[in-house]
């Protein structure tokens, strides 16, 4: 009975060749936790395309969504974090911050870039939560600053992608300081009449909600994303009562009048560019 012969140890099955997959080619959806095609995914804007959840992306990701031809000009890739306040907690600020940038390649958690949208000039800034959870110290705030006055000077349009934890509280009051002085630069922009879109991305939380996140002409958000100041734990434990269903949601604000409009990632160019031709050209 030599055909019984076993040529190989072991009894292979259909799981152990979905197994012999190389590592990273699939990943589970956070949303329906189904297994997708990692290409396919991050082709798809990281949009899962059974549930549409939408995963992070980078800054330079949202850059190439938006900008015609994928083509910008990133300007304050100089601007890195300073540590004015020693500041130590399971390690010290600085090496925290060189840790975030090694590993991340990134200066700090925001970037800018001018370019065209839609045959439009538009200053556009957007945060990275990879950076340090997205939170939003002097660097950062420096950043924003930069893309209000390069639209303030120009002048055109502004678009700010926010994706941030807050403000950056290894910087104490400092961090604070960049609620003013974003807000007080919106409100110059605003006086030249240039429009001012803001994308509220997951998360959307902290001293950035606080700012410049909820000063936009026009607030877009993404799917499912959550918004608010406080995290839905704190604002239960502060309240002391069950918080309504979808509590700091994209819908539940759109709903209650905070969001203007619920944009598919995919669609966000178009959506953005709609809306400056309607501000701009009623």
């Amino acid at each position: 009975m030599s055909w019984f012969k076993r040529k190989e140890a072991g009894i292979r099955t259909t799981l152990d060749e979905q197994r012999d997959v190389p590592e990273g080619q699939w990943i589970k959806c956070a949303g329906c936790e189904a297994i997708l095609n990692w290409r396919e995914w991050d082709e798809n804007h990281r949009v899962c395309h059974k549930c549409n959840h939408h995963g992070r992306i980078s800054a330079l990701d949202y850059f190439e969504l938006l900008f015609d031809r994928k083509q910008f000009e990133l300007h304050d890739t100089d601007i890195i974090s300073s540590d004015p306040l020693g500041f130590t907690d399971r390690k010290p600020y600085g090496a925290r911050a060189a840790e975030a940038r090694k590993k991340t390649g990134l200066n700090d958690a925001a970037r800018r870039a001018t370019g065209m949208i839609d045959g439009r000039w538009v200053s556009v800034v957007s945060m990275d939560f990879s950076f340090i959870g997205g939170s939003m110290g002097s660097a950062v705030g420096e950043i924003i600053a930069g893309g209000i006055r390069a639209a303030i000077e120009k002048p055109g349009p502004l678009v700010i992608i926010s994706q941030s934890g807050g403000a950056r509280m290894m910087e104490g009051a400092l961090s604070l300081m960049q609620l003013a002085k974003t807000s007080a630069l919106l409100t110059k922009l605003d006086a030249l009449g240039q429009p001012y879109i803001s994308v509220l991305t997951h998360p959307t939380t902290g001293g950035v909600t606080a700012s410049f996140a909820m000063l936009g002409d026009v607030h877009i958000a993404e799917p499912g994303a959550l918004i608010g100041f406080a995290g839905p734990r704190v604002v239960r434990e502060t309240m002391g009562q069950d918080l309504p269903k979808g509590f700091q949601t994209s819908e539940y604000l759109r709903e209650h009048g905070f969001v203007d409009q619920i944009c598919d990632r995919r669609n966000l160019k178009t959506c953005i560019a709609r809306y400056f031709r309607l501000i701009q050209n009623p």
